[in-house]
């Protein structure tokens, strides 16, 4: 399977998430003709409380072209806290500048404040976008796929690249049958004003919850966020999110008052179960290749989520620009690329849970850290 392009080529993006929205960026940069679907009315513009992406992150978003407005927009910080339950700070820890000296160790957001500036550079760079509308099918053969949308509309591309997240219908319809599997611990998470004195990530182990933690996402606001055992989601009315994030909150000291009295509205928590999944083998079938989540899901605990997804896209572009022929070789070696740097990151995401969920009480959880955040200092 080979494509030595006689005309421009063409690339379908399926998903308007990290990943697909900085595939279709650096796609359009190269000269590559992409249309974007994303089956979200509002391209998610309104969803989600905060993200905190490290300096690896930051490194591709900075190759994008938006660092400047994500500076602006965020609030970067080069250390993490360990607090007792009370409050109490017992370690306060340099964060290693993952994406290089120039950039900081980590910046916090408001989720979509990231998203609309990924969404303004997407439009900006000519892709043709669709909202609302997804790939009901897909015909391959060796010069191209050929996909049939929602809307009753067709095309014909010589790539897709399938970045639909977690539950990815675009995986399941070539045939891989990897789905992400929970973990065993669920998260509550709330946006809030910033209190007065909080300029970095503290993370309280004990109490009534595993973790709880916030992030600075602006000047003025913060995300907070507290970990416990799943449940299941039918047990839990929806109107009763607010009071229970609120009563595992309560137990813990230092900023956490301030926090807890503004977790008041239940429509503005989250609630969401920890999922685990890393596609084996290869990350393609013919010429439709798995971006994101679509290929590996971890748990938040090294907060790699988006920073792997769109490393991802990152090397993906580089790798189709690079070259006249696109075939099974090629999308093999973004595989293996990608692999050796996504494993071992699912993995000891994962492990930090584990061992919470055991009672681990000696886990070099530290340790653990620090080897993850060094390799990831290199380039993906």
């Amino acid at each position: 399977m080979s494509s030595t392009p006689s005309s421009p080529r063409s690339v379908l993006v399926v998903g308007g998430g990290a990943a697909g929205n900085a595939a279709t960026i650096l796609l359009r940069r190269a000269g590559i003709a992409v249309d974007l679907i994303e089956a979200k009315d509002d391209w998610n513009a309104t969803a989600g409380s905060g993200i905190t992406l490290q300096g690896n992150a930051l490194r591709v978003l900075r190759e994008l072209g938006v660092w400047e407005q994500v500076e602006r927009s965020g609030y970067g910080f080069d250390a993490v806290g360990i607090t007792a339950p009370d409050g109490t700070v017992l370690h306060v820890s340099e964060d290693l500048r993952t994406g290089g000296d120039e950039l900081p160790a980590t910046v916090g957001m408001q989720r979509p404040q990231l998203q609309r500036i990924l969404i303004d550079a997407v439009r900006a760079s000519g892709a043709t976008v669709r909202l609302g509308v997804r790939a009901e099918s897909l015909d391959q053969d060796d010069t191209g796929v050929s996909v049939r949308f929602s809307d009753g509309t067709d095309g014909r591309y010589d790539l897709v690249i399938a970045a639909d997240g977690l539950g990815s219908a675009t995986r399941a319809a070539i045939g891989i049958t990897d789905r992400p599997e929970p973990t065993g611990m669920a998260i509550w998470r709330v946006a809030t004003p910033r209190p007065s004195g909080l300029t970095r990530t503290d993370l309280a182990y004990g109490g009534p919850a595993y973790i709880a933690g916030y992030c600075p996402t602006s000047e003025s606001t913060i995300y907070a966020y507290v970990v416990e055992a799943n449940r299941d989601r039918a047990t839990i009315p929806a109107d009763s999110y607010a009071d229970e994030m609120r009563s595992l909150a309560k137990h813990y000291g230092g900023h956490w008052p301030e926090i807890t009295a503004h977790i008041t509205d239940p429509a503005q928590v989250n609630y969401t179960w920890f999922d685990r999944m890393l596609v084996e083998g290869s990350w393609h079938r013919g010429r439709v290749v798995l971006v994101g989540d679509a290929a590996h899901c971890c748990p938040p605990t090294l907060a790699q989520g988006a920073a792997l997804s769109m490393e991802d896209a990152w090397v993906l572009t580089q790798m189709l620009s690079a070259v006249d022929t696109w075939d099974d070789a090629l999308f093999q070696a973004y595989y293996e690329r990608r692999i050796a740097r996504v494993r071992p990151i699912v993995e000891a995401s994962v492990q930090i849970g584990q061992w919470q969920l055991d009672g681990v009480r000696d886990a070099d959880v530290p340790g653990l850290m620090g080897r993850t955040m060094t390799m990831l200092r290199e380039l993906p």
